[in-house]
């Protein structure tokens, strides 16, 4: 299909280089992973073994597990066998499992934690999925019962996906607006999990964060916006499908909770928040990954079923010496290799829970807790709490002004931290 959008910049013509679609179809990979070439990710000889000692300490502690999922490159896809995602998952929003799992752990973490205590680890890469906000009542995906996907029935689809789907959302895009009343942000608050990533950028460690969520939580818990890349896009704008015109992402706000289908009167076609759907172009500025994750000197990767491409095949552009840390509730994705790669480790759990504990190892905790206090004690910026008030002089099916899309909840994110400052240091 022909639609292509960039929810980081609605002008700008893309490269056809740097082209990526969310997709619902997987794409099984080759058996050899990119670090497993003498080549790095890039095409870059790899550089010489100057961490290997320290790879080795990391290797020691590294947990192993029985099944195999195939990663893979490309079109961003949910896991297309059901038997797999019935039986398994991330223990987050994208994935958990059904079944009960017991933390699993052979000192992993503190591994990792002390070679944070060291200063070794300097440039920090999050990638992170909808497990992370799950503690903060936002319900999974996938998770048989309770998950987003296992409740669709009232919308009348003919399977789960379709509600992100852009043709069918071309068709009739009834379904996803009556589900968008609900995953609005501004109903949810940010948990320890998104202040322990906060408090990771406080100590200037976090080189960037990779999100698949589209709840906001991030931003609100007070993380930059140049130390985040929402990959499946935000709320927080808002353009029309079709011809992709800017539109005030509160007028469209203001529609769909008021029943009401934005429209765009360049086109006469309907508006919809910057979420991007499966056939849709994944933001411009997901494509920092091929500047950080060569950068990166800890990979942290939490929440997540890593089901969906291109994202799940980020986890596996890191230099082959670097740790990579899987916080979750199930391993997924390499991490179900056996045996594990050198320096790869899990703790498996209750992600709360083991966030928690990873914060103690490092001596966090208590900052992490003022700086969630100080934060809690500053209001929802207005712009996420105006779901009911009407904008002032315009209707849902009013102009649109290229450029104008609301983003004011965006603009105090990056200025909470200084406010906290000095109860972190």
């Amino acid at each position: 299909m022909n639609r292509s959008r960039s929810s980081f910049d609605k002008k700008a013509a893309q490269p056809p280089v740097t082209r990526l679609t969310r997709s619902s179809q997987v794409r099984h990979s080759s058996p050899a992973e990119p670090h497993d070439s003498g080549l790095g990710p890039y095409g870059k000889q790899r550089r010489k073994q100057t961490d290997s000692a320290l790879a080795q300490n990391l290797s020691q502690m590294s947990v192993s597990r029985q099944e195999i999922l195939p990663t893979s490159k490309g079109k961003m896809s949910k896991g297309s066998r059901d038997s797999v995602q019935a039986g398994r998952s991330s223990g987050s929003t994208s994935d958990p499992s059904s079944v009960p799992v017991k933390p699993l752990s052979r000192g992993g973490l503190a591994s990792v934690a002390r070679l944070v205590k060291l200063g070794r680890c300097k440039n920090v890469v999050v990638v992170a999925g909808a497990g992370i906000s799950t503690a903060s009542g936002i319900p999974d995906f996938r998770t048989p019962g309770t998950g987003l996907y296992a409740n669709l029935e009232k919308y009348n689809i003919p399977y789960p996906e379709a509600i992100f789907n852009i043709d069918y959302f071309s068709n009739d895009p009834q379904p996803f607006f009556s589900l968008a009343k609900a995953l609005y942000p501004g109903s949810h608050r940010p948990n320890y999990i998104h202040y322990f990533i906060r408090m990771l950028h406080h100590k200037s460690l976090l080189l960037r964060m990779y999100t698949q969520n589209i709840d906001g939580l991030e931003k609100v818990c007070g993380i930059p916006d140049d130390k985040l890349v929402e990959a499946h896009g935000s709320f927080a704008t808002a353009s029309c499908h079709l011809c992709y015109t800017s539109y005030p992402a509160e007028e469209a706000k203001y529609a769909i909770m008021n029943d009401n289908v934005p429209i765009c009167t360049f086109c006469a076609a309907t508006v919809k928040p910057d979420v991007v759907f499966f056939g849709e172009d994944l933001p411009q500025k997901y494509f920092l990954h091929t500047e950080d994750f060569p950068k990166a000197d800890l990979l942290i990767i939490m929440g997540t079923s890593l089901q969906i491409e291109p994202f799940a095949s980020l986890v596996n552009t890191v230099r082959s010496t670097v740790p990579r840390l899987l916080l979750n509730r199930h391993a997924v994705g390499p991490f179900e290799k056996v045996p594990l790669r050198r320096g790869d480790h899990m703790e498996l759990g209750d992600l709360e829970d083991t966030v928690r504990r990873f914060a103690e190892m490092l001596g966090w905790n208590g900052e992490i807790e003022e700086l969630m206090r100080s934060q809690e004690t500053l209001s929802i910026p207005a712009s996420q709490s105006r779901a009911a008030s009407e904008p002032q002089g315009r209707t849902e099916t009013s102009r649109s002004r290229p450029g104008a899309a609301g983003s004011g909840s965006e603009e105090t994110d990056s200025e909470t931290d200084s406010k906290s400052s000095a109860s972190s240091n």
